[in-house]
Formats: structure tokens, sequence, C-alpha cells
């Protein structure tokens, strides 16, 4: 039995409360992990054997009526580093985020790679990681207003409400008509 087989059975009888099996599109097995539960749940992964976090990622579902309305996704993988042939694998968790608490469990402890990531997520999200080393901006500007891929976040940024465009700046967005 590999490591990913092995793994899928073992996660989901220690954890029968917080996390469930997800179909998948792919050949990657994915687990929906409840916010509560997921620290327990990397901290088992890292003492079986997923020994990188490949990515971690942010979703906001507001325009599908979907609730709740964040989700992080998190993509870890297991390279074998005894010499076995139990192969690699891959293992995606994703942990719903409620609008109105965006903050889940930091990893950025179990996992090196997860640090810049988790601050990319907050960066551009607003979802916060408790007890983040360094939870600060990474891509926008300390002084930037708002979280920039959020849903409801202005096209034109947190000053559009306060510009006043002149008619050259309009007819270039919206071309000019002959009354």
């Amino acid at each position: 039995m590999s490591w990913l087989e092995e793994t899928t059975t073992a996660l989901l009888a220690a954890f029968p409360e917080g996390v469930a099996a997800m179909p998948t599109a792919d050949e990657i097995p994915q687990f929906q992990v409840d916010r509560g539960h997921l620290r327990a749940v990397a901290e088992w992964l890292k003492a079986n054997g997923a020994n990188m976090c490949l990515d971690i990622g942010g979703v906001d579902y507001l325009t599908m009526a979907r609730t709740p309305r964040f989700e992080v996704v998190y993509h870890f993988l297991h390279l074998p580093t005894d010499g076995s042939s139990n192969g690699f694998g891959k293992l995606r968790l994703r942990v719903p985020v409620p609008e109105e608490k965006p903050e889940v469990a930091t990893v950025s402890d179990l996992w090196e790679a997860a640090n810049p990531a988790e601050r990319e997520i907050w960066d551009l999200y607003g979802i916060r990681f408790p007890g983040h080393p360094n939870l600060t901006r990474i891509l926008m500007p300390d002084e930037w207003e708002g979280h920039p891929l959020r849903k409801d976040y202005p096209l034109q940024g947190p000053r559009a409400n306060e510009l006043t465009l002149e008619p050259a700046d309009v007819n270039r967005f919206h071309p000019f008509k002959a009354p």
C-alpha cells in the first residue's frame, strides 16, 4: 500500500469529526477540514510524512453565493526520505472560512514554505493566521487600503470613489458618442 493510500485512510480514522473526504477532478485526494481542526490535522500530517507544503491559496466565493464565503486550500507533498519505494504522494486540504471571522491557525512553524503563502493570503484576501510570526503585507505597499483579491474590492482601488474623472479619462474607457 502506498503512502497516499495509507495516509488517506488513517487521516479519516484519526479525525472522524473534523475531516471529510471530497470528490476530486484530478488524482489528488482532497479533504474538507473544519477550521478548528486544521492545526491538529497539519501536525498529524507532518508527523506522518507530509514533509513539504507545496502551496496555500485563498478563494473568495462571494459571486457564487456560497457559504462560507472564503476558503483556504493547502497542497502537501510526501517525498520518501528513507530510500523506500513507497513513492511520493500529494494531498489537498480545503478549509472553509467564514466572512465574520476570517482566520485560520498558522502552519508556518511546521512548514517554512507556509510563511510567505500565509502572508500573501492575508495581504490579498484579509484572512488572518493567528500565531504567524510576521503577518505583514508582502505584495501590496504597507499603506494600501483593503485586500484587492476580494470580490467586493473596487475595480480601480479604494480611491475610485474619490476620483474626479476628466472627460478625456471617461472617454478612454467609454467611447465618445456625439449628441
